[in-house]
C-alpha cells in the first residue's frame, strides 16, 4: 500500500490496497494513521457493494443510522444513498446533498463522528470535467494559526450546535424535497455543548472544533460578542491556504476526517448530470490513539 499526499497540505491518494477485500490490522493501522496525517483519503479504482462499503466502515468504528434518513440501500439504513437521480415514477433515488454549505457531520450531537467514507458510482461530467467537488477546509492548521490571545480567550469555551439549524437552511434551497424535522426527530437531536478547541484522537493534536453549518453561540459569552466570535472564526478557517477540493472519478473511496476538517458538497450540476454515491459514517466509538500507535 502507498501513500501520496497532495500537494495542498490537506489529502492523499492511496494506491495498492482492494477495500473490498478484508483488511488486515497493520493495513488498518496504516490508514488511520494516515487518516490523522492527512484528513482526506482517496483510494481510486474501488469498486464495493452496499455490504462491503459497510464492512470496511465497521473496522473504524460503529456505523451511524441518520435521524433523517430517507434513502438508503435495501437492508442497510447504515447505508446512505446520496444521488439526484429519480427512478421511472420521478421519485428521487437518493438524498441530493449538493450545495450544503461548509459544516461537520455529527458536530450536532453528543457522539461524535470519527469520518465519512464515500463511494462514486455515478459522477455528473460536463465538457469532460467532473462536477460535484467536495471541498475541504484544515482544522488542524486553522487552530495553529489562530492568534495567541484568541487561543487564550476561547480555551476551555463551548459552543452550542444545533442540528436544526442546518436541516432548516437546507430545506429553503431550492429543489429541495425536505421537509420540517418531526417533533420525534428533534428529539433525538437536541442542541449540544461542544468545545470550540478539542484533542483529536488520532494525531493528539489540537483542532478547532466550530463550523458554520451547526454552531450557534459561544456559551456563557453576550450574544453579540459570541456572533462577532464566531464570524471570526469562520471566516479565519475560509481562508484558501486551508483548502482542498476533490474531483470525483467513478470509483473512488473518499475517506475524510469529520474531527480534523470540515467540508462542504458544490451544487455546479444540474438534475440532467447523474450522481450516484454511496455513504457511511464512522462513530467515533474506539481508542484511535491505542491503535495508531
Amino acid at each position: 500500500m502507498q501513500v501520496i499526499a497532495n500537494n495542498t497540505g490537506l489529502g492523499a491518494r492511496v494506491h495498492g490496497i482492494d477495500l473490498s477485500k478484508p483488511m488486515s490490522d497493520s493495513d488498518f493501522r496504516d490508514i488511520l494513521r494516515a487518516l490523522g496525517e492527512h484528513g482526506v483519503l482517496c483510494f481510486p479504482q474501488q469498486d464495493l457493494d452496499a455490504p462491503a462499503l459497510a464492512a470496511y466502515g465497521q473496522r473504524f468504528g460503529t456505523l451511524e443510522v441518520n435521524v433523517a434518513n430517507m434513502f438508503h440501500a435495501p437492508g442497510l439504513p447504515e447505508v446512505m444513498i446520496l444521488s439526484n437521480k429519480r427512478d421511472e415514477a420521478g421519485k428521487p433515488l437518493g438524498l441530493n446533498d449538493a450545495g450544503q454549505g461548509w459544516h461537520t457531520d455529527m458536530s450536532y450531537a453528543k457522539e461524535i463522528a470519527l469520518a465519512n467514507v464515500l463511494h462514486a458510482k455515478e459522477v455528473p461530467l460536463r465538457d469532460g470535467r467532473p462536477l460535484g467537488d467536495t471541498q475541504f477546509r484544515n482544522m488542524h492548521a486553522a487552530y495553529e494559526d489562530l492568534p495567541h490571545e484568541v487561543k487564550e480567550r476561547l480555551e476551555g469555551r463551548v459552543a452550542i450546535h444545533d442540528f436544526e439549524k442546518f436541516w432548516d437552511m437546507m430545506r429553503i434551497r431550492p429543489g429541495s424535497i425536505r421537509g420540517p424535522l418531526t417533533p420525534e426527530q428533534r428529539a433525538k437531536r437536541p442542541p449540544v455543548r461542544q468545545p470550540i478547541f478539542r484533542e483529536h484522537p488520532i494525531t493528539g493534536r489540537r483542532v478547532l472544533y466550530a463550523n458554520p453549518g451547526y454552531a450557534m453561540y459561544i456559551e456563557g459569552m453576550d450574544r453579540r460578542e459570541s456572533d462577532a466570535m464566531l464570524d471570526y472564526l469562520f471566516r479565519h478557517q475560509s481562508q484558501s491556504k486551508y483548502l482542498h477540493s476533490h474531483a470525483w472519478t467513478p470509483g473512488d473511496v473518499l475517506m475524510w476526517d469529520n474531527i480534523g476538517t470540515t467540508h462542504n458538497a458544490v451544487a455546479d450540476y444540474t438534475p440532467e448530470e447523474p450522481r450516484f454515491i454511496l455513504r457511511v459514517q464512522v462513530m467515533a466509538s474506539l481508542d484511535y490513539a491505542a491503535l495508531a500507535a
